[in-house]
């Protein structure tokens, strides 16, 4: 729904004041999108990939051009711009396309305001994992806010400034790491078998231990 390819069945949506769902084209002119899966072409170079993202934005072609091989530059791509991307490893895979994400930024510093990552780290070698990382902390700084969806609770630690937790469509945790971190309880659990008398033993123990909660499990009384 953010990026507009799903319409919201209610609220309202805004991008840097921008309502997504009256001005959409406006809205992703300012967004970089990135899927999970490459939506880049096999039989083209990485320049070439990159040229014809950036003319589907109605970039001239001077201008694509120069902003692709600053790209290339920028995700140490260079040596193999001119490689069909078909032949490319996956984490260098994972690098074009999120250049070819990035490529349209109107921008001076050449980041979108807004950056859009589905598992970006997702089936890549740690080393290409950590150079992505490295590219996203990167972008950040020049000033993008960058949206990422991720299972690797490590991204998340390292790249994200505020984490959410998602369950079946609700929010149910969201803050800062550290915050997150505090609200979890840490505690010890013990699993006593009795001989039937588990109710009586269960008070007593209560009665000893003020601030421990026990609890009689039914189904693994004898």
């Amino acid at each position: 729904m953010l990026i507009g390819l799903s319409r919201p069945t209610g609220g309202s949506i805004s991008i840097d004041g921008i309502d997504t769902s009256k001005r959409p084209k406006k809205a992703q002119k300012i967004m970089g999108v990135v899927p999970d899966e490459s939506n880049l072409y096999n039989e083209l170079d990485g320049f070439g990939n990159l040229c014809f993202n950036a003319s589907l934005y109605g970039m001239r072609k001077e201008e694509r051009e120069k902003r692709a091989r600053q790209l290339l530059e920028q995700f140490n791509l260079h040596k193999v711009g001119k490689r069909p991307f078909g032949a490319y490893s996956k984490g260098m895979r994972r690098k074009l396309t999120i250049a070819a994400g990035i490529i349209h930024s109107p921008r001076i510093i050449h980041s979108p305001r807004i950056l859009f990552l589905d598992e970006p780290t997702t089936g890549i070698d740690v080393e290409s994992a950590r150079q992505i990382r490295d590219i996203i902390l990167s972008l950040n700084k020049q000033g993008t806010t960058v949206f990422i969806t991720t299972h690797y609770i490590e991204d998340a630690e390292r790249i994200c400034d505020r984490i959410v937790f998602i369950v079946n469509g609700k929010i149910v945790a969201s803050g800062s790491v550290p915050e997150l971190m505090d609200s979890v309880t840490h505690g010890h659990t013990i699993q006593l078998v009795t001989d039937g008398t588990a109710e009586m033993f269960a008070a007593e123990l209560q009665s000893r231990f003020i601030g421990c909660n026990v609890i009689v499990n039914q189904d693994h009384c004898p």
